[in-house]
């Protein structure tokens, strides 16, 4: 069974303010990392555009069967995700249903999806990825 774990971060200076998104993902070893400044934004729309662009990079795979794990330091936005809170910004909304979307056809095809909040020390490399493209 393939494993993929996948990291997310999305940073905001000011809020809203310049912000960036970064990921990286495992699959079996193989590891991707990206990290990009996508404007002036709100901290929660970088959480959320991190998260489906990993998605997105991650959907170029065709896993099946196999474990996948997403962990972020975004306590809301994987509530939100899991369904436990609900998403009251109509800016979040399409974000969350493209992501939705992704964990729902992986799941489909026999994929083991998780969504795990983690603390910022457990995201570190997401978190550095998104601040060194700030700082560029």
């Amino acid at each position: 069974m393939s494993k993929a774990t996948v990291y997310t971060d999305g940073a905001a200076r000011g809020n809203p303010g310049r912000a960036a998104i970064a990921f990286v993902i495992n699959i079996d070893g193989d590891i991707t990392e990206h990290a990009e400044v996508i404007g002036s934004t709100t901290n929660n729309q970088a959480e959320y555009r991190a998260m489906l662009a990993a998605c997105q990079e991650l959907a170029k795979h065709s896993l099946k069967n196999a474990e996948i794990t997403f962990n972020s330091d975004s306590e809301l936005m994987v509530k939100q995700l899991l369904g436990e809170y609900r998403v009251k910004d109509a800016d979040l909304k399409p974000h969350f249903a493209a992501i939705r979307e992704l964990i729902d056809n992986w799941e489909r095809a026999g994929n083991d999806v998780e969504l795990v909040a983690v603390r910022r020390e457990f995201n570190k490399r997401a978190d550095q990825l998104a601040n060194i493209a700030l700082d560029a």
